[in-house]
């Protein structure tokens, strides 16, 4: 059995129905947003129906939404009229003949192509007392019953629409780099020699919840102790779209109590692992795109494609590490390596139709951007699975 998504209006005149609801950007291209409406024509009384996606960005909660003033800017916006129909209507993909195959000859195939410049989607995280929509990039299929088609210039009442949240979500490019690698000379007022740190990393790439090795060397030619060395990880989000607010949030902060004593060298390789889990009570911290009922992860980092519009992004995100030594007096140094997540979807589980392990990886930038790199994927032939549908109520 595998799962679809259904979302009925409030007459019942109109389901919509989606066979996953994660459409991944392989950054030259986006998986196309494919599903069925199922259209009652006898309650429509000569209306017409529409469906749309929608990629908007909200920058502020609904319940602060007052005298008509919205806190939410549409990015991007695209309706395909439904019924009566009018255009083309491109081949239907196996998923959609299945779900016909179910709804009968109600059923009406829809197919929208994503843009490659438009943002993942990602929304702040929220604070426990907050309520409605998160705020963030969020994607939204919406389908609805009009006389006109531009809903802005008539009220369409709520019982005549059904919508349902997709995620547009990231992978990366097909190249890598190899390890970043950074180094820091620290000389002293009172020592003639200085203290020289180096951090290394093997690879770029790392996946969610796996631990990421980092390997410091210190060469301690000063007559000073080093008492413990600290390392954090730190995302930082760029607001574009309304304003040029940055947000920095430590998603993961470790001491280790090594001594370095003095005129000595030490190596040695740590490893850490940031997790949503730990990191569940920070408000504004970004995650990728949040569903009903379902769990997320740490934002995916941004990848800013040439001649891209930064400012369609509305949210950029990024993470770096730091390395830090410290003293008994305090300070002594540190080190910054920059490093960007994305998603991974491994092969699909014979028990699911489309299972999404939203699994994070950790590339790393440092001084200039690095390429980065995903496994192949191999997605599971949908002729042969999509005999058994189970069909879930959002």
């Amino acid at each position: 059995f595998y799962r679809v998504y259904k979302k009925t209006s409030g007459n019942g005149s109109l389901c919509l129905y989606l066979g996953r609801r994660d459409f991944v950007d392989h950054v030259e291209r986006i998986d196309p947003v494919d599903g069925v409406l199922k259209i009652d024509p006898s309650a429509l009384n000569g209306r017409k129906v529409w469906v749309q996606l929608a990629c908007a960005f909200r920058y502020g909660r609904e319940d602060l939404d007052v005298i008509g003033v919205s806190f939410r800017k549409d990015i991007w916006i695209k309706r395909i009229q439904m019924y009566p129909f009018e255009g083309t209507k491109p081949p239907n993909t196996p998923m959609q003949d299945a779900l016909l195959k179910k709804v009968g000859d109600q059923g009406h195939p829809f197919t929208f192509d994503i843009p490659v410049h438009l943002p993942c989607s990602v929304s702040l995280q929220p604070a426990p007392e907050d309520a409605g929509k998160p705020c963030g990039v969020d994607y939204e299929v919406k389908a609805y019953i009009a006389n006109e088609e531009d809903e802005t210039d008539e009220k369409v009442e709520k019982k005549d629409t059904c919508r349902l949240i997709i995620r547009k979500i990231q992978y990366a490019p097909n190249e890598l780099a190899a390890g970043p690698k950074t180094d820091l000379n620290k000389q002293f007022i009172t020592a003639d020699k200085p203290i020289h740190v180096e951090a290394s990393m093997e690879k770029e790439l790392y996946y969610h919840g796996d631990p990421i090795p980092i390997k410091v060397k210190v060469n301690n030619e000063t007559s000073k102790v080093v008492k413990k060395i600290k390392i954090s990880i730190h995302q930082i989000t760029d607001v574009l779209l309304y304003s040029s607010d940055k947000y920095h949030k430590c998603v993961l902060n470790e001491e280790f109590g090594d001594q370095i004593n003095a005129n000595s060298t030490f190596e040695k390789e740590y490893r850490v692992t940031p997790l949503l889990a730990s990191n569940k009570e920070k408000r504004g911290l970004a995650l990728d795109g949040k569903l009903k009922d379902e769990d997320t992860n740490l934002a995916s980092s941004t990848i800013l494609l040439p001649n891209m519009d930064k400012q369609m992004q509305g949210l950029v995100v990024s993470y770096k590490i730091k390395v830090t030594l410290m003293m008994g007096g305090g300070l002594l140094g540190s080190l910054t390596l920059r490093l960007a997540s994305l998603h991974f979807i491994p092969n699909v589980s014979v028990k699911r139709h489309y299972l999404l392990l939203s699994l994070m990886t950790f590339p790393l930038l440092l001084k200039k951007t690095f390429p980065l790199i995903m496994p192949e994927h191999n997605y599971l032939t949908k002729k042969i699975l999509l005999s058994n549908l189970v069909i879930k109520q959002q």
